[in-house]
């Protein structure tokens, strides 16, 4: 009997172009100022993909493969814990769709497959949220934002 699945999707407005919005996503070297992690891969169909922490130990935290790449509007990755990446069905789905608007781009993030209740699912849900903010942040104003903060307790 397969798991009951749930889907996230995130929308954000930047004021940027959509070409440096799909670079922020894919490079590195710009992803580290806002995730504090680099989305690693040559971002063909079908190969692999890594989010590897910008730390000492380079942490890979999350592993997948490229599903489809058209630059500068869609990127669709698989997304697997490393510990779970042996095991297909614990694969969840990202697609960044950029588009357009206004003089601004407009950025839906879709995070689905994901099983309800599970560890990834409770961690995309506060992870992407902070993670858009600081891209925004970014783009717009050349620094980004502490992924890593944690509220403070009142």
């Amino acid at each position: 009997m397969s798991k009951e699945k749930t889907s996230f999707v995130y929308v954000t407005y930047i004021r940027s172009t959509p070409e440096k919005v799909f670079e922020a996503i894919m490079k590195p070297e710009v992803a580290r100022r806002y995730w504090g992690h680099e989305n690693v891969s040559d971002w063909k169909p079908g190969s692999t993909w890594q989010h590897v922490r910008d730390n000492e130990q380079r942490t890979v935290n999350i592993v997948g493969k490229v599903l489809e790449v058209s630059p500068p509007t869609r990127l669709v990755i698989s997304w697997a814990s490393p510990a779970e990446a042996a095991n297909p069905d614990s694969y969840s789905r990202v697609t960044f769709d950029v588009a357009p608007y206004d003089g601004m781009v407009r950025l839906t993030v879709t995070h689905d497959e994901l099983e309800v209740g599970s560890g990834m699912a409770k961690g995309v849900t506060q992870g992407w949220p902070v993670v858009l903010s600081s891209l925004k942040s970014l783009l717009e104003t050349g620094q980004g934002i502490d992924v890593f903060a944690k509220p403070k307790e009142a």
